[in-house]
């Protein structure tokens, strides 16, 4: 095959970035290898050692740096690409009707929410046109529960004019199951949410590496 032959950059030149694998992508990234170790074949180790691609963006600085053949430039360089793709999405978010599109806020609270250890609720104040006002984290927990209070969260919906909310909070454990308490928590801050004519439009449980959506599976 003609693009099995290609080298990252040009492959990508030629097809676009989706059609290079994880590895292509981190070799372009890395640019050069090591002694008796080609990049192509250090990006190779690195995905292995990490265990995915995630595991390697969300890996700590000393994690990261650990591993031979990528430092700490290579970290900071990351965590730059990283960042830049939240604003990317929260400027997509802010800036066009992209609440319409269902897996652009879920990538969104993914890259917002995933690489916590301790459970996080966050809420997108959204306005009559579904267009983001606010993202505001109002709650943190322990490593298993957070403590929600709907008071809170429909006074600051008041306070900003906000006309529907997208909920979303992490499971540290990396499972994305609703637990009796998500659904019981959520179905309060529906009903308070309903007195003031404000929708919910979802809630969205963020694990390693999976989601749940409370809208998709019609508990909503």
């Amino acid at each position: 095959m003609e693009n099995q032959s290609l080298m990252p950059r040009e492959k990508l030149l030629k097809f676009g970035p989706e059609a290079l694998e994880n590895h292509e992508l981190l070799a372009i990234f890395l640019r050069t290898g090591m002694k008796n170790c080609p990049v192509m074949q250090l990006s190779q180790e690195a995905l292995r050692h990490f265990g995915s691609l995630r595991g390697l963006i969300s890996a700590s600085r000393t994690q990261f740096c650990q591993f031979k053949g990528i430092g700490i430039t290579q970290y900071i360089q990351l965590q730059a690409c990283t960042e830049m793709t939240k604003r990317y999405l929260a400027e997509q978010l802010s800036f066009t009707h992209e609440f319409t599109n269902p897996l652009t806020v879920r990538l969104y609270l993914q890259t917002e929410l995933e690489h916590y250890e301790r459970e996080v609720f966050c809420v997108l104040f959204l306005d009559n046109q579904h267009r983001l006002i606010k993202k505001e984290e109002m709650f943190q927990g322990t490593i298993n529960a957070a403590s929600i209070y709907p008071r809170e969260i429909i006074k600051t919906a008041l306070y900003c004019n906000a006309a529907a909310l997208i909920l979303a909070h992490n499971h540290p454990s990396g499972r994305a199951e609703p637990s009796a308490a998500d659904e019981r928590i959520t179905k309060q801050i529906q009903a308070a949410a309903e007195l003031m004519e404000i929708r919910i439009l979802d809630h969205f449980i963020i694990g390693k590496g999976c989601y749940f959506s409370f809208a998709e599976q019609d508990l909503l």
